[in-house]
């Protein structure tokens, strides 16, 4: 029995968990996840236009579920899961991770710190079997309002969205009830909107990976992943901002085994990238106007690594590409404006240890271009070992 990669297209992290497979000396099977017919009734098949994956689904024994979509990566989770076949993440973790709303439930429950949200299970317009609409903005702003300041800013976001989608920041009521009146159904906001405060984290967030193989004690990797920079308030990297890496205090990685048991649950291999902010206030450390010269300076080394990023070389030749992006990444790391911006990320995290929120949980994370090149560590590792351990058993 062998381990699957399943998946939509063929990217990097895709073809990063390919090159680590070959070298810990795994085999894998691929298995499409798009444009593939699965049929159910007079016994199970799976079959695209040109190739019949029906033996490799049954000769399958763990799925690594890289599937882009969210809806699509919880549809192959539980369907295989039904086929007998075990998956990493599991397909109640990915229920879990799917829903912004979900995860911060959990998290609550278990007393973990999140920023503080409020959910209205009622659409900006409602539309009546006459066609008739129904506008909910102002209702919606006032329940908000009762919870939440305006003042110190209101955020209102996509339950499942992803890469900073629909994630609108209001700090005057036009602006809220505008906002909210952007959040209309769809595949990523399903139901209902969802508003937060304002968390003041200065310049940056976290990103955490936390995993457990079966058998073993979940582990929380020491060092952290770190989008940063003033571009935007949300600091996400598909926005123009930067990536660094800062070590963790033992007490930010405590808590954040605790979420990812909490996230888990029963399962017995799992691997989540945590999302985390830094209420920072006015605790800050450096003066603003020598760390905004200092992210114009990491940003010029920043260019030259985004460029190569954006090389189809590496849907062609993926390892000469993946060389390449290695030594560009390696020559931005090594610039003075890189290492005093990590230092200045270091120190603040360690006063504001206590400040710590988390406000996400990533069930696929993307991984080879920013967190194994900035923090050391190659997810794809916990990954193929996590499914392995699923197979010893």
């Amino acid at each position: 029995m062998s381990i699957a990669l399943l998946y939509e297209r063929s990217e990097s992290d895709e073809n990063g968990i390919k090159l680590t497979a070959q070298q810990l000396g795994l085999d894998l099977t691929y298995i499409p996840f798009r444009k593939i017919a699965l049929s159910i009734g007079d016994g199970f098949s799976a079959k695209t236009k040109g190739k019949d994956y029906t033996q490799t689904f049954q000769d399958t024994a763990v799925v690594l579920n890289r599937a882009q979509s969210k809806n699509r990566r919880l549809q192959a989770s539980y369907i295989l899961e039904v086929l007998g076949k075990k998956t990493l993440n599991s397909s109640q973790i990915e229920f879990m991770c799917y829903s912004k709303l979900r995860t911060l439930l959990n998290l609550y429950k278990e007393g973990i710190p999140i920023p503080k949200t409020v959910f209205v299970p009622c659409d900006a317009t409602d539309t009546l079997k006459n066609g008739k609409e129904i506008h909910n903005k102002k209702d919606l702003a006032d329940l908000f309002e009762q919870d939440l300041s305006l003042s110190e800013g209101i955020v209102i976001k996509a339950d499942a969205g992803t890469h900073g989608k629909m994630i609108m920041l209001s700090k005057t009521r036009e602006e809220l009830e505008n906002n909210i009146a952007e959040t209309k159904p769809g595949l990523i906001n399903p139901v209902g909107v969802v508003a937060q405060e304002l968390i003041q984290k200065w310049f940056y967030d976290l990103r955490i990976i936390v995993s457990k193989e079966r058998g073993k004690e979940p582990a929380c990797y020491p060092i952290a992943m770190i989008r940063a920079g003033f571009k935007d308030f949300r600091t996400n990297t598909f926005l123009g901002n930067l990536v660094f890496d800062a070590k963790l205090p033992q007490s930010v990685q405590n808590l954040a085994l605790k979420c990812g048991k909490t996230l888990s649950h029963d399962s017995q291999a799992w691997i989540l990238a945590l999302d985390a902010m830094v209420n920072v206030g006015k605790n800050k450390n450096v003066d603003e106007a020598y760390l905004k010269s200092q992210l114009d300076l990491a940003a010029d080394a920043w260019g030259a690594v985004q460029k190569i990023k954006k090389d189809d070389t590496r849907l062609t030749n993926f390892q000469a590409w993946n060389t390449q992006l290695e030594s560009q990444f390696m020559t931005y790391k090594r610039t003075s404006a890189y290492e005093n911006i990590k230092n200045i990320i270091e120190e603040n995290l360690q006063t504001n240890s206590e400040a710590l929120v988390f406000h996400e949980a990533n069930s696929c994370p993307e991984f080879w271009e920013n967190t194994r090149l900035a923090t050391g560590l190659n997810v794809a590792e916990p990954l193929l070992r996590g499914a392995k351990s699923l197979i010893d058993q």
